[in-house]
């Protein structure tokens, strides 16, 4: 019977995408899909998710990343997430927000600040987050719960808060040397060798570890694309 419901629910879901990959789980009843949204393979969406864009916007899902429960992702432009993404429940990512600053109209009457958004491959986003306009995060990085993130962030960087700050490097620095040292014994009795997609996951963090935020990099080349010359997460990366 559960399977039943799976591949009914695969075939009433993914009839609303204009792209859907091979083996993609709809796990919830109420999946909201408005406009032009993809998704790579084996992309896992929990309950009542809503995915709409505007106009000529597009949301763009990579292969094995998954949705939890009550996210909303919204775009004018363009919302481009990795693979092996984790987003968590109660999350919004949003590429477009009203212009209030610089004005006393009424906010409904503001412009709009539209900018790409890019999430890299193996990210972390945990509950409760907003993810603003422009922003690029990097392969391999971490997002507290409960944060508001208006810059950039780099490969294996950690960051949190209202507005959210980097609070260290998952590898580097005296946090990452701190937490080493508390959890030797558990790290090294971690054995990842038989996981899944070993190579893809490897090489995903050998390219974090150089640091590159290759994120940024296609933000920027959809900057271009959009003709866009502001920018409003520069000036990020900092602590």
């Amino acid at each position: 019977m559960k399977k039943l419901v799976r591949r009914y629910r695969s075939w009433k879901h993914g009839r609303k995408f204009a792209v859907v990959g091979r083996g993609c789980r709809f796990q919830g009843k109420e999946l909201e899909v408005d406009g032009h949204v993809e998704l790579g393979e084996r992309v896992k969406i929990r309950n009542n998710v809503i995915l709409r864009t505007n106009g000529d916007g597009r949301i763009c899902i990579g292969d094995r990343t998954g949705i939890s429960y009550y996210c909303y992702l919204e775009a004018t432009k363009c919302i481009q997430v990795g693979r092996f993404t984790g987003i968590a429940e109660f999350t919004v990512i949003r590429d477009t927000n009203h212009l209030v600053f610089g004005t006393t109209e009424h906010w409904r009457l503001t412009p709009h600040i539209a900018e790409p958004i890019v999430i890299g491959d193996a990210v972390m986003i945990t509950s409760r987050c907003y993810i603003g306009p422009g922003v690029a995060i990097g392969d391999g990085a971490v997002v507290a719960p409960g944060s508001f993130v208006t810059k950039d962030i780099a490969p294996f960087e950690v960051w949190g808060g209202n507005p959210a700050r980097k609070m260290g490097h998952r590898t580097k620095g005296p946090v990452a040397a701190s937490m080493r040292k508390r959890y030797s014994a558990l790290l090294d009795a971690m054995d990842t060798s038989d996981t899944p997609h070993r190579q893809a996951l490897s090489a995903i963090a050998a390219a974090a570890d150089e640091g590159v935020n290759r994120a940024a990099e296609e933000r920027d080349r959809l900057l271009e694309e959009f003709g866009i010359t502001t920018h409003a997460a520069a000036g990020s990366s900092e602590a």
